[in-house]
């Protein structure tokens, strides 16, 4: 079975990027995206309503990572350090060698090329320093930005469910994407 550990936590970088650990002095960015419904459209999870839920988010990811239940970096741009953006790796199956990744762009920021950075960043991190065989990204079905962003990062389309979500009062459809790991030493 695979072990991950994210302690040290793994700072990542790209030309223009740093994706870092998410902290307190994060929570005015956190909340910014977090509670804007148009931002958290594709994302069928509560709008925070409070400064104190984006803290209580920054702490279920602080404990998150400090178990290595799943990991969820800031995405920042090197000039300033500021939080713009999300991008995790969750739902681990360890036994499978499979993770799922997900991600959230503050608005102001997309058609930049920043997700792509950030995709390319973390695959490379979940390829070769974890050793996933798999990555898989479950979004919806509407959500038209996000599937350009995994095609573009060479994710396959795998399936299309239907109705598999319930989320505020009504079913959601899902569809499903993943990237194999080539040079995987599992093969």
């Amino acid at each position: 079975m695979l072990q991950v550990s994210f302690t040290p936590f793994p700072v990542l970088e790209s030309e223009r990027l740093y994706l870092r650990e998410i902290t307190d002095q994060d929570v005015n960015e956190v909340f910014a995206l977090r509670s804007d419904p148009a931002t958290m459209r594709y994302i069928p999870r509560p709008l925070a309503k409070t400064q104190q839920d984006a803290r209580d988010h920054i702490s279920m990811i602080s404990k998150g990572v400090s178990d290595n239940e799943f990991i969820n970096w800031a995405i920042a741009l090197k000039e300033d350090n500021k939080l713009i953006g999300m991008i995790c790796l969750l739902r681990m199956q360890l036994k499978n060698f499979r993770t799922e990744i997900g991600y959230i762009l503050h608005p102001d920021f997309h058609g930049k090329g920043i997700m792509d950075a950030a995709i390319k960043e973390v695959i490379n991190y979940a390829f070769n320093t974890l050793k996933f065989h798999s990555i898989e990204a479950v979004i919806d079905p509407a959500n038209s930005a996000s599937e350009k962003v995994l095609l573009r990062n060479n994710f396959i389309k795998e399936g299309h469910l239907k109705e598999n979500e319930f989320y505020d009062g009504r079913f959601l459809d899902t569809v499903i994407y993943s990237l194999i790991n080539k040079n995987s030493s599992w093969r």
